[in-house]
């Protein structure tokens, strides 16, 4: 089912954040519906930097690509802003959809953007971001690919000024609204009132963030249509890196940890290998 079918549920649409085709193929495993491509989760693993706009449009549409051919799951995938101007945005929509993407994820920040929990962002203006979404709606392919419009107005002109920049979006055609870090809850049913029943909404839940963190049935019961849980992921796995890493260098021996890992027979499981060259063989010669 596509993106666009699935948010006309009720059911809000929970969408886990990962980075790589194993990430992916755990997210399908543990049976989500969709994923989220995040941008600040690329930096964060491939850079090894803070989503300060680092990682390029081709980085993320070989990943993109990577995690295509692992999954079958749709994907929203993070397009920062769009990579620079119209133009720009619409090479960004042909790439994305190219590798694999489902929906675009584009914002109002200047560029090199920065991590829309992180203080002192800049935004273009809302002419400018409306001519965007204009942009990448005519260069997308099909019409299930979503494009989901996200302001970080909050932080810089307040919410009273980031509901009306959404508004803009909404006339320009975006398809999803993202109104990034809501400061309360009382903010968040404001954007919600103020929406509900004309656009589905999506909600970021970032821990440690500027947004109180919600389940995803309390999220559904204010409004929102889609949850993404876009680092969570990397800061569970850098947070079990640490400690492996710490305890092999004090142990020499990865056997205090060993409960706390995959053997090679185990991850072998997981990632489908006995599969793969069972499947392999099948094409082997007489």
């Amino acid at each position: 089912m596509s993106i666009k079918a699935r948010i006309a549920a009720k059911e809000i649409l929970v969408a886990p954040g990962v980075y790589d085709g194993l990430t992916a193929s755990l997210a399908e495993a543990a049976g989500f519906e969709a994923l989220y491509l995040s941008g600040a989760a690329v930096a964060y693993t491939r850079l090894g930097r803070p989503d300060i706009g680092l990682t390029s449009v081709t980085e993320m549409a070989e990943t993109m690509t990577l995690i295509s051919d692992r999954s079958d799951l749709p994907v929203i995938i993070d397009a920062d802003t769009g990579f620079g101007n119209a133009l720009n945005a619409q090479r960004t929509m042909r790439l994305y959809e190219r590798a694999g993407a489902s929906a675009l994820q584009i914002e109002d920040q200047t560029y090199p953007k920065r991590c829309g929990h992180l203080a002192d962002k800049s935004l273009i203006s809302a002419a400018e971001m409306a001519g965007k979404v204009r942009a990448m709606a005519d260069a997308r392919h099909s019409e299930e690919t979503l494009i989901i419009a996200r302001t970080d107005a909050v932080a810089v002109e307040g919410l009273n000024a980031a509901i009306e920049r959404a508004e803009t979006y909404l006339e320009a055609g975006a398809d999803v609204l993202f109104i990034e870090a809501p400061q309360s809850r009382d903010q968040m049913n404001d954007i919600t009132t103020h929406f509900v029943g004309r656009v589905p909404l999506l909600a970021n839940m970032v821990e440690g963030g500027a947004t109180p963190i919600s389940s995803a049935r309390d999220l559904q019961d204010q409004g929102f249509s889609i949850v993404i849980f876009p680092g969570g992921i990397v800061r569970a796995v850098a947070h079990t890196a640490q400690a492996y890493y710490r305890s092999l260098r004090e142990n020499g021996s990865n056997r205090p940890f060993a409960d706390r890992m995959f053997d090679f027979p185990g991850l072998n499981d997981v990632i489908g290998t006995e599969d793969m060259l069972a499947r392999g063989k099948a094409y082997d010669a007489e």
